[in-house]
């Protein structure tokens, strides 16, 4: 079921990590609220052209960018272009983001760092690069994809959960700074959602992480876009500052 928000229609949001996966489901859920989909991409390939036309046949507007969001010099450049053309970016949801499996002892520096720089780095210096521009919009929300592993850890997680759980720190201290503008900023923390990198798991591990969710099932990637447009939308208008996990209730 997706919920209608009649004020995300023609709102520009940008999304990263647009391509697959939850990124996508959200994409194609803001096309359905016939919302301004902007997404970036490193590389161009047959999946932002399918993208592209799905959110146009959703009768949303789609805007494929092409940049990485470690390279600031080029989104800057990218998104200056874009907003001078279209105006100001009014909604923001940081959801590109990487993960590589290690224990502690194992951990190299170069993992680390392209975790960290991708995950959270980026996020907290692109969110910086468009809050003057969230000045001169309306209604402004910033949705920040965190993990429920940021919040609980996880065995040979440490870089990602660290990454996750800086972004939760980013997040509360946005939301401070930036409410006195009526520039929200949230984040969500998702369980085991099911993706491509869920369905190749065995029915052997499958079941070993039912056995930790009290719903007994994996989140479907609709669930997670819903609750993201909900906080995008003015139906949130005050919520800010929150952390919202979305996992069945394994946190509990």
């Amino acid at each position: 079921m997706n919920i209608i928000y009649p004020d995300l229609e023609n709102k520009t949001i940008l999304l990263t990590g647009a391509t697959r996966g939850i990124g996508r489901a959200i994409a194609l859920s803001l096309a359905a609220q016939k919302a301004n989909v902007v997404f970036n991409y490193r590389k161009h390939s047959e999946l932002v052209t399918s993208l592209v036309q799905e959110i146009e046949q959703l009768d949303g507007k789609a805007t494929a960018l092409e940049f990485d969001i470690n390279d600031s010099e080029k989104y800057k450049a990218e998104l200056d272009s874009y907003m001078k053309e279209n105006g100001p970016i009014e909604g923001l949801i940081n959801n590109a983001g990487i993960s590589k499996d290690s224990l502690v002892m194992r951990l190299k520096e170069d993992d680390l760092s392209n975790i960290l720089d991708t995950n959270l780095k980026s996020a907290i210096m692109l969110t910086s690069y468009l809050s003057r521009n969230f000045l001169k919009a309306k209604n402004v929300s910033v949705v920040n994809v965190s993990s429920v592993v940021g919040l609980m850890g996880n065995v040979s997680q440490t870089a990602y959960a660290a990454s996750k759980a800086g972004l939760i720190g980013f997040t509360k201290s946005f939301a401070k700074e930036l409410a006195s503008r009526n520039i929200r900023c949230n984040a969500i923390a998702p369980g085991f959602i099911e993706t491509d990198m869920t369905s190749e798991l065995t029915d052997k591990a499958k079941e070993e992480y039912f056995g930790h969710i009290p719903l007994k099932r994996f989140g479907s990637v609709e669930e997670v876009s819903n609750l993201v447009n909900f906080l995008l939308s003015n139906a949130s208008a005050y919520i800010t500052g929150e952390v919202i996990k979305i996992d069945g209730g394994l946190y509990i």
